[in-house]
């Protein structure tokens, strides 16, 4: 693909009684992000003909049965299904959350298949997902296991960017899933990504301790001193600048974060608390170390207010403007890396 085409654009319609529905027409009825790309939802025709009427929006749909005749400049409707679904808004049901899982898996292929560019998922219900078929945490584990890479939740925003050593585990497991294996692997994809997907040529990075106070020398635990500490120090001997680990919870407050180009976050709440109220909004998740682009909101499926047209779509449009931005970055980054010459006589 020549730089100067649009970056087609896939989007996974997400939980049917959310707001995914919502977002998604309220961003594309901005004809300026039309102008960036090429969408491509993964619903059917008749289910975003209801979203149209209920939300009275004006936008055009175009239905295919098939995802290779697209057309640019349209918002395009591939017909994962052809019969009526109730949608009953803030409800969560099992249904629905087989309609959300099709959507995931045809847009998925259609990824792998280079149909389309890169993927923006809806939020989805983590519950109602699961059965015999799909037994995944959320949509980082399965495109792990599909795209056949080793992933990272990556939360990004233009203040802040923050990845996480553990995600979806309980918290009183985290820190025993925390190994040296991982924090070099989790450490690496996050270098990776910050070069060639952020155009980062030498990332500086902090790592936030496992425990409170990274654990006071042993008083309130020993994982900083044992596992953290001297794993980071092996890290930084390579050549990388790699520092902590951070006590987290005066890291955030005195804007040490703003020193560094990512944060690492031992466990979920310990990045995405401080990451949301920062950047609630604006932030968006970037599923790094797969060799296809995947961004999503930073938000949920907001039961509350589904179906009532308050929704912001600002996290939804953002998460549209990011795979975009790191798709050309990966097509710059590929290029110089061939020949790197051309970069340096830029």
């Amino acid at each position: 693909m020549k730089k100067e085409e649009k970056v087609i654009v896939g989007i996974s319609i997400g939980d049917l009684n959310g707001i995914g529905p919502e977002i998604i027409i309220k961003t594309y009825e901005d004809p300026r992000v039309l102008e960036l790309n090429t969408p491509v939802i993964f619903a059917s025709g008749k289910t975003m003909q209801f979203f149209k009427n209920h939300f009275k929006s004006k936008i055009n749909f175009f239905n295919i049965d098939d995802v290779n005749k697209i057309s640019h400049g349209k918002v395009n409707v591939v017909n994962v299904w052809q019969e009526p679904v109730k949608i009953e808004f803030g409800k969560e049901d099992k249904r629905i959350g087989e309609y959300a899982i099709k959507s995931l898996e045809a847009a998925t292929n259609a990824l792998k298949d280079g149909a389309i560019d890169v993927l923006v998922t809806a939020p989805i219900n983590k519950h109602n997902i699961q059965s015999d078929k799909f037994n995944f945490p959320g949509h980082t584990d399965y495109l792990a296991r599909a795209l056949n890479g080793k992933s990272l939740m990556f939360m990004v925003s233009d203040e802040l960017r923050v990845g996480l050593l553990t995600d979806h585990v309980p918290l009183k497991d985290a820190s025993n899933h925390i190994t040296e294996d991982l924090i070099q692997e989790k450490i690496a994809t996050v270098t990776k990504s910050l070069k060639q997907d952020f155009n980062i040529r030498r990332p500086k990075i902090a790592v936030l301790a496992i425990n409170p106070h990274a654990g006071d020398n042993g008083v309130i635990g020993n994982e900083d001193d044992t596992i953290l500490k001297p794993t980071l120090e092996k890290i930084k001997a390579d050549g990388n600048l790699v520092y902590g680990p951070y006590s987290a919870d005066s890291f955030f407050g005195s804007n040490n974060y703003e020193s560094f180009d990512a944060v690492i976050a031992s466990y979920h709440d310990q990045g995405l608390i401080p990451f949301k109220t920062i950047a609630f909004g604006k932030g968006v998740n970037f599923t790094a170390g797969l060799d296809k682009v995947r961004t999503s909101p930073d938000h949920g499926t907001a039961y509350e207010i589904a179906g009532k047209g308050t929704a912001d779509e600002s996290s939804f449009k953002q998460a549209i403007y990011t795979a975009i931005k790191i798709y050309r970055n990966r097509q710059d980054f590929n290029h110089y890396s061939k020949d790197p010459l051309k970069k340096a006589s830029k």
